[in-house]
């Protein structure tokens, strides 16, 4: 299935008027074609999709590397962007679909990941106001983070924020320090819900994608290995918004899968 090309849409004008790009790569190490893999009988790639349309995207693309991606999602009202097999992130392999799509720089789009099965529809758009409402670069989501262990564990991205939303920093590290709490013990988190976790969805126009895309790694990017720093490394702004609905976790290895299996069985995420 070669690459598919549409006309330029209008002007993104409002947060109802966003696309929807997902990345999905067959290749994974630690669950190999994940794309694929059912969950209620139903290809993980395309539970991400049917989210994204109940969200109220203009448009859904999956950018894939695999043609049997892309067969899994035939009739399914979603376009494909088949894209190279040598995208390092997610957000090349989106930047690349959306030069196939023909997007405006203008047009403001929803990167949503693509083992995020039940991503609610209300997060999906909160992303896109965010964006628009803020007038930034870039915009993401943040929860309250629950408790301390949550805090330390370095597979679960922390942030710190502006007044104004605006994000200082994303670490993998205990963020912020609650130097007094901690010094006595560190089993809890202080009162004062200045804990948030990160959320891996983002929104920005087409425009700032590619020149995302485009920028060299930033220095604490490598050291955290977490892309959306380069952002901020280089200057740019990024709002954080709290999501209106939880996100469940994503799918990333068996044990994952197996849970979510479950969930879709006992109709606790469908």
């Amino acid at each position: 299935m070669g690459p598919v090309t549409v006309t330029n849409p209008p002007l993104a004008s409002s947060a109802d008027d966003f696309v929807v790009a997902i990345p999905a790569r067959y290749a994974s190490s630690r669950l190999p074609g994940k794309p694929l893999r059912p969950i209620g009988g139903v290809p993980m790639v395309l539970r991400v999709a049917r989210q994204a349309l109940a969200a109220g995207a203009r448009e859904v693309w999956v950018a894939t590397d695999d043609a049997r991606i892309a067969t899994a999602l035939q009739d399914s009202g979603v376009q494909v962007a088949m894209t190279s097999d040598d995208h390092v992130s997610g957000s090349d392999r989106i930047a690349e679909c959306a030069r196939i799509a023909g997007w405006s720089e203008e047009t403001v789009v929803v990167n949503l990941q693509g083992d995020e099965p039940f991503a609610p529809p209300a997060g999906i758009r909160a992303v896109a106001s965010a964006l628009v409402a803020s007038g930034a670069d870039m915009a993401t989501l943040a929860t309250p983070l629950a408790d301390a262990e949550q805090l330390f564990d370095p597979n679960l991205v922390k942030l710190v924020r502006r007044l104004d939303g605006d994000a200082l920093y994303f670490s993998r590290a205990p963020l912020p320090w609650p130097r007094d709490a901690f010094a006595q013990a560190r089993q809890a988190l202080p009162a004062g819900g200045h804990w948030l976790r990160h959320i891996g969805i983002y929104a920005y126009r087409a425009g700032f994608l590619q020149r995302f895309s485009a920028m060299p790694p930033g220095v604490l990017e490598q050291i955290e290995s977490l892309e959306q720093l380069r952002v901020l490394e280089a200057g740019y702004r990024i709002q954080v918004g709290l999501t209106p609905e939880a996100f469940p976790p994503g799918v990333d290895t068996p044990e994952d899968l197996e849970r979510a299996e479950s969930h879709v069985r006992a109709g606790v995420a469908a």
